[in-house]
């Protein structure tokens, strides 16, 4: 059956800007002003420029596929099965831990209407509810799932938008308090860890890569939407940023920070308005995650990658059930046992570990079938050498609390390898 395709390269660049600008921006700006103060912005553009390093690589080797499946498929096809279940776990264990990071920000989000739910059993019943919500919807099929994780994306950016603009006004108005102090000088140690922090609100993108399939012309809207959607995002990141500085300093930073940004420039309302920006945003991309990392999971299944339970799907709506509740349960176990800053620790961690992956690909794709790329980025081997370079560096910096869960997956995905290592895979074209 021939595949419809769907998808332009518009419509793939507003899809990667959505993935991109998640719910990591209502909370990450307050991590990046502790760290680094006034500094912080920089912190952002540092992170931009890693990502663009990591970005051009995927442009290069994203363009050589037209099948779904992202990561997975591209470090398969060029290192083998072993390495491809590698990076599909790790694929699967960033949106998780993201998702937890998520649940988190919504309960800080929350406790601002109602305090006691910031702690205690309450802050683990918010949790819960805030995944199970969507588990549920999902037992209904894909298209129920699709209803409640489809929220507008002007929820989620107008109230940003409306932020910078008063915030850069703010800025320039007499009354308004810019930050004047003396930039500090942090060790490499925190600039990095900063940096591997600001990494967190740049993924996405490879989640819009894993529906390929549906695009038309792959080729060219694959490299256009790479390249538009990492600017944008660049430039959103910077400024929400340069208004957090501006609006706060060090001392009163909160677990909320775009909420308190927004009170003082522009007030109480807009802090109410950033607030409920940030539940929706938070509870839709967890209704996301809760809708495609199952079905990854069962996709990996059905090709003999992972133990064949997970692509058992229920019967009346077509949900992968065992791969959900296997998918909600480890969130919520992510969810309860770390704070928001552990969870975007984990998910930038296990970011540079695909990305990382996928950078190493490109001299050996070039190698491997030489006419298959449609893109050639000038001094590719380089880039993908520097972008190797770049994700073991960020890697590094993870505590040994926060590479715990690294560490775990890299066991599981072994020992999935070696109960699957016989079986037939089920291979597919590019």
């Amino acid at each position: 059956m021939q595949l419809k395709r769907s998808i332009g390269r518009w419509a793939l660049t507003g899809l990667m800007i959505n993935s991109i600008i998640g719910s990591g921006i209502f909370g990450v700006p307050g991590e990046l002003l502790r760290l680094l103060g006034p500094a912080s912005p920089l912190a952002c553009v540092l992170a931009g420029l890693t990502i663009g390093v990591i970005v051009a690589c995927f442009v290069e080797v994203g363009s050589q596929f037209s099948k779904s499946g992202g990561p997975y498929l591209y470090v398969r096809t060029a290192f083998g099965r072993f390495l491809g279940i590698q990076v599909a776990w790790f694929t699967a264990l960033t949106p998780m831990a993201a998702a937890a990071a998520q649940a988190n920000l919504f309960v800080s989000y929350l406790a601002g209407f109602e305090p006691s739910m910031g702690s205690g059993t309450s802050r683990v019943l918010v949790i819960i509810g805030v995944i199970a919500l969507p588990v549920v919807a999902n037992m209904f099929g894909a298209r129920a799932g699709k209803s409640l994780s489809s929220i507008l994306v002007v929820a989620k950016l107008a109230p940003l938008i409306l932020l910078i603009v008063a915030g850069l006004l703010y800025t320039h108005h007499p009354t308004g308090r810019v930050e004047t102090a003396t930039l500090p000088t942090p060790g490499a140690t925190i600039w990095f860890s900063a940096v591997l922090l600001a990494v967190f609100n740049f993924g996405g993108f490879e989640n819009a890569l894993a529906a390929t399939g549906d695009v038309k012309e792959p080729g060219r809207a694959v490299p256009f939407a790479l390249a538009a959607s990492l600017a944008v995002c660049v430039i959103v990141n910077i400024l929400i940023q340069w208004v957090t500085v501006a609006a706060l300093d060090g001392t009163s930073v909160t677990d909320r920070p775009l909420a308190a940004a927004a009170s003082v420039v522009i007030g109480p309302w807009g802090a109410t308005l950033v607030a409920v920006a940030a539940l929706i945003s938070t509870s839709g991309a967890i209704s996301a995650t809760v809708l495609a990392v199952p079905r990854l999971l069962a996709a990996l299944g059905e090709r003999g990658d992972l133990p064949t339970f997970f692509a058992r799907v229920q019967r009346a709506s077509g949900a992968p059930v065992i791969a959900t509740i296997t998918v909600a349960a480890l969130i919520v176990l992510l969810g309860v046992s770390g704070t928001f800053r552990w969870a975007l620790a984990v998910t930038a961690g296990s970011m540079t570990i695909f990305a990382g992956a996928v950078c190493a690909s490109l001299p050996r794709l070039r190698a491997r079938q030489p006419q298959a790329a449609t893109v050639r980025v000038p001094g590719g081997r380089a880039l993908a050498a520097l972008g190797v370079a770049l994700s073991v560096l960020l890697l590094l910096q993870l505590q040994p609390r926060e590479a715990a869960p690294i560490a775990i997956t890299i066991a599981i995905a072994f020992l999935n390898w070696v109960l699957v290592k016989r079986r037939p895979s089920v291979e597919s074209s590019h």
